[in-house]
């Protein structure tokens, strides 16, 4: 047996340490051969990637590159709670898994409610008021729930003061202790207004919402009365750090509104709950929850409060614009993905919105995969066992402070702009949120951003889902989007010819040579056009100049993409595009760049080349538009 000497044991220990000039130095040399030519400095700047609001994620963080580090995040429970706002975290008892229900039929959501309870849900989120759960109906969705032991969080919108006497009566009627009491009454008066744009009755609403948190401070310990609900603000389109910078500025208001009722600055935090979006960019969503409690702290500390009164308490919700509608089975890993990167970040409550909340109302189905996603995460995956897992690294640390320090410098604005209530009011939120989303669809048309199912591998023979349709929410103000708007109003094109026609669009890929020279931009064509509904006929395998008028006249298509090799394009590209156009193809692309043959290819009757990085919605609008589909 060897014994090792008693002295440690340093991996690498004989090797000299590589330096930051020699990784650069390697990186330089490997964009070389990939044609990227770029000095050795600049390396890295190759490799990063643009975010919004002007961040940049590096190919590579270190010590050096952290600017504030594991060191200015401090401790789970201590100021500024960047490390999360509970000292014991999720290791106790990992995070609430709270499930959302909207369906107007009371009695069939009390079923719901209490199949939820018995398999994992550990609190309930209920949309209510005349377009949801009735104000009235309510004892009945709650029939046989244990209400000392399940939270419950209302979503009333204009209806939240109707409904939160409603439920405290509820407490008493069936003998719940005022200090037994849990979770939220969900008043909003300033995310109500954002949604619908009406802001005649705000005060009034305001006011109300002061005066349950007055009654919560005094009567219900475990109560609190207000959301500061970031999710109108991300379902219009939000960066991450203008979802921040809005809820930021619509608690301060919150503040103002309850400390000028009375109640003290410690008070008026304990009665606000903060709701968040969480997306499938996992370390954004990480680094966001992380960056919210810091900067609601400094405004803690800034309004005068005790240092352990800034913990946020945090609702994380799967994100509505992620969810696609087709290919909804795809939406489980994205919510996956999600509430992974919540319970990471610290959040204190997830609901995992179902695969089909695009599509209705949920079914049984989904409900069950959307709870089991927690509880996998927290029983078997044991992520809520170590708190705050991605503190120190770097990356994780440096895009935390970049994003809190993004998202303090929009809350200034909004508070220089007179405060949220103006900012919504004057339309300066609509404006620079619309302005980021704008820029956001022009990725998602060019598929710089994919979305698997809908621009990327999507899949034209699924019958497509059907659900129950939700009931009607709130609108009028700031707009709903969603990723796949574009692509599903083409994919809706398509679906009606289908009905009408008895067959979808089709474009005929015209391959050229080899399956070793035309597979690669074949199935990037296939790809593309399937986006758009449009069915690719790859039959035969592979045409020539002499075959290519018959096979394109077989497939039934009326339009055709020609797919082979550079080398090959040269050598029959324009013979077959005149044969395709001779053969009555009303639109004839090209996959590839043409490069200095674009001349000699259009001159044969070549419309349109199609590569990466194309405005593929243009692309297909245009194929749409042109064969006829209205």
């Amino acid at each position: 047996m060897t014994v090792l000497p008693d002295d440690g044991f340093s991996l690498a220990a004989e090797f000299p340490d590589a330096t930051h000039e020699q990784w650069q130095r390697l990186v330089a040399g490997v964009l070389r051969k990939a044609g990227k030519d770029a000095p050795e400095t600049a390396a890295a700047d190759v490799l990063s990637t643009a975010l919004e609001d002007g961040l940049t994620t590096r190919p590579l963080y270190t010590a050096d590159t952290a600017r504030d580090g594991a060191d200015g995040a401090g401790y789970p429970g201590f100021a500024p709670f960047t490390r999360g706002g509970r000292p014991e975290g999720g290791a106790v008892s990992g995070w609430d898994v709270r499930q959302r229900h909207d369906r107007p039929d009371p009695v069939r959501t009390n079923e719901a409610v209490l199949a939820d309870l018995e398999n994992g849900v550990t609190s309930l989120w209920l949309s209510v008021g005349s377009a949801a759960i009735p104000v009235s109906a309510l004892p009945t969705a709650l029939d046989g729930v244990y209400l000392d032991l399940a939270p419950v969080v209302l979503d009333a919108g204009a209806e939240f003061e109707p409904a939160a006497r409603e439920l405290l009566r509820l407490y008493e009627e069936r003998g719940i202790a005022p200090e037994a009491a849990l979770g939220n009454l969900g008043a909003d008066p300033l995310g109500h207004a954002a949604r619908t744009g009406s802001h005649e009755d705000t005060a009034r609403a305001k006011a109300a919402a002061v005066e349950l948190a007055r009654l919560c401070d005094a009567k219900y310990p475990g109560l609190r009365a207000l959301v500061v609900d970031a999710l109108p603000y991300h379902e219009a389109g939000a960066s991450a750090a203008q979802e921040l910078g809005c809820s930021l500025a619509g608690g301060v208001a919150l503040l103002r509104e309850l400390t000028s009722a009375g109640l003290s600055v410690e008070a008026a935090l304990g009665q606000l709950e903060f709701r968040y979006a969480a997306t499938a960019d996992q370390f954004l969503t990480i680094a966001k929850l992380r960056a919210a409690r810091r900067v609601w702290a400094r405004v803690a500390e800034a309004s005068g409060a005790d240092a352990a009164a800034g913990a946020q308490l945090q609702h994380a919700v799967t994100s509505p614009v992620m969810m696609s509608r087709r290919d909804p089975w795809v939406n489980m890993l994205r919510t996956t993905v999600a509430s992974l990167a919540a319970g990471v970040g610290g959040a204190d409550a997830v609901t995992v919105l179902p695969f089909d909340h695009a599509l209705g109302l949920p079914d049984g189905f989904a409900r069950r995969i959307a709870r089991n996603t927690s509880t996998i995460l927290m029983e078997e995956s044991h992520v809520g066992r170590v708190i705050d897992p991605a503190g120190g690294s770097w990356y994780v640390e440096r895009l935390t402070d970049e994003l809190a320090q993004a998202a303090w410098t929009w809350f200034q604005e909004i508070e220089r702009a007179g405060g949220q209530e103006a900012a919504l009011r004057d339309g300066l939120v609509s404006e620079r949120i619309g302005a980021t989303w704008e820029n956001r669809a022009k990725n998602l048309a060019k598929r710089r951003e994919p979305i698997t199912g809908v621009s990327e591998f999507p899949l034209l023979s699924q019958a497509p889902v059907e659900r129950d349709p939700a009931p009607a929410a709130p609108s009028g103000g700031l707009p709903k989007v969603r990723r796949d708007e574009a692509f599903e109003a083409l994919r809706a094109r398509s679906d009606a010819h289908l009905a009408s026609a008895g067959a979808r669009p089709r474009v005929f890929l015209a391959a050229l040579g080899p399956a070793a020279a035309h597979t690669a931009r074949a199935s990037f064509a296939a790809n593309l056009f399937q986006a758009g509904g449009v069915e690719a006929v790859h039959d035969p395998v592979s045409v020539d100049a002499a075959s290519v008028a018959e096979a394109f006249t077989t497939s039934g298509a009326d339009v055709a993409c020609i797919c082979s090799s550079d080398a090959l394009y040269a050598e029959q590209a324009a013979e077959v595009a005149e044969a395709l156009k001779a053969a009555g193809a009303l639109r004839v692309f090209l996959a590839g760049r043409p490069g200095e043959q674009r001349e000699t290819y259009e001159r044969a009757g070549v419309d349109e080349f199609v590569v990466a990085g194309g405005d593929a919605v243009a692309v297909l609008s245009s194929v749409l538009d042109r064969i006829g589909v209205a």
